[in-house]
């Protein structure tokens, strides 16, 4: 449980006060003592509920306002609640290393191929999108049930230069945003729009994003920074690590137009702590060329999971179990009506009890 206003919880220092008070009453309106030769005499004539009868009703009443205080709080609960409508966002990297044959026959031909069986295994009714990044992302796909339009797009995929794996997050937050409501558009730092109010943890909404890179971001915004906007919306982002540490040099085919422009494809660091050409050469600081530590994080903190994979068999793997059968959006209830409920039926069981029992024996 959660508390939407936790500072009102200081409020429920009134009900101590309260019974300190009443026990005050109590000691300064009882009456003198009487002497009488046998207690038993007394025992006998005073009802075994006169106690109860004189404190329940006080008992009750303490409860309803701490009931009526804590509802002010505003607690919550999330729930899960089954989704009849789905939606994932595969996002590949597309930089010029996704063309290395150390993958038969390139790392993006073998991502391809492991994204359309993806795609045809999924339910008739998810809503499946495609963005492609390389030193910037673009929508490819808008999320759409239309497998053919979905297979056409993985299909036309190209290579570019650098790496913006923070780009790429954004650009399936707004994807995801455009057919959910409850889902703002990314910002970015020129963004004018209010920033929308963060999920409370723990909450997501029915819409994953599943992101496949093959280096270090080396472009755009950082990735974690991306991440949070994710986790402010409830997103979760699912990582995967593709390539293997024998990379070699970009082939002759790839991406005619881009081949030998890749920013610093010697491997040497660019700003940011990344590698040119998304890390081919498997040097630096990240084992294959991938920086698994942001990866990871990116999972972590959106709740989702990262996975590695060296084959185009490990890649297939991972697509087959990702969790998209068990996607359920998480709601918010509030409490607070709950609350004033049972701070009603316990003010009003502690009048008829104090009506009933009166006058006190």
């Amino acid at each position: 449980m959660s508390l939407l206003w936790p500072g009102a919880l200081a409020l429920l220092l009134l009900v101590p006060a309260l019974v300190a008070a009443y026990a005050w009453s109590q000691r300064r309106g009882s009456r003198p003592a009487l002497r009488y030769s046998s207690l038993s005499l007394v025992r006998e004539a005073l009802p075994g509920s006169s106690r109860v009868r004189r404190y329940l009703p006080f008992a009750l009443f303490a409860a309803a306002l701490a009931s009526l205080l804590l509802g002010m709080s505003r607690p919550v609960v999330i729930v899960s609640v089954p989704s009849s409508q789905t939606t994932i966002l595969l996002t590949i990297d597309v930089s010029g290393s996704m063309c290395t044959p150390d993958i038969q026959p390139n790392r993006l031909l073998a991502a391809e191929a492991a994204a359309a069986r993806f795609i045809e295994t999924q339910g008739p009714n998810t809503l499946i999108g495609i963005v492609a990044f390389g030193g910037f992302a673009e929508i490819v796909q808008a999320p759409t049930t239309d497998r053919d339009l979905l297979l056409a797009a993985i299909r036309s995929l190209t290579t570019g230069r650098r790496t913006a794996i923070g780009s790429g997050l954004l650009r399936a937050i707004d994807a995801i945003a455009l057919i959910d409501p409850n889902v703002a558009p990314s910002r970015t730092g020129t963004s004018t729009t209010v920033p929308p109010t963060p999920v409370l943890p723990g909450a997501y909404v029915p819409d994953i994003i599943v992101l496949l890179t093959d280096g270090a971001s080396n472009s755009g915004p950082l990735p974690v920074d991306a991440a949070q906007q994710a986790v402010d919306r409830g997103i979760r982002v699912y990582t995967i690590g593709f390539g293997t540490a024998n990379a070699g040099g970009l082939p002759a085919n790839c991406s005619p137009g881009f081949v030998g422009r890749e920013p610093n494809a010697s491997g040497a660091p660019v700003p940011g702590g990344g590698f040119g050409g998304g890390g081919t050469q498997g040097g630096g600081n990240f084992r294959r060329g991938i920086d698994e530590v942001t990866l990871k994080q990116v999972a972590d903190l959106t709740g989702g999971e990262y996975y590695p994979a060296e084959s185009a068999g490990e890649l297939q793997a991972v697509f087959d179990k990702l969790p998209t059968y068990l996607i359920v959006k998480h709601e918010t209830q509030e409490l607070t009506v709950l609350m004033v409920a049972l701070a009603t039926l316990l003010i009003a069981t502690s009048l008829a009890l104090a009506q009933a029992w009166r006058p006190l024996p």
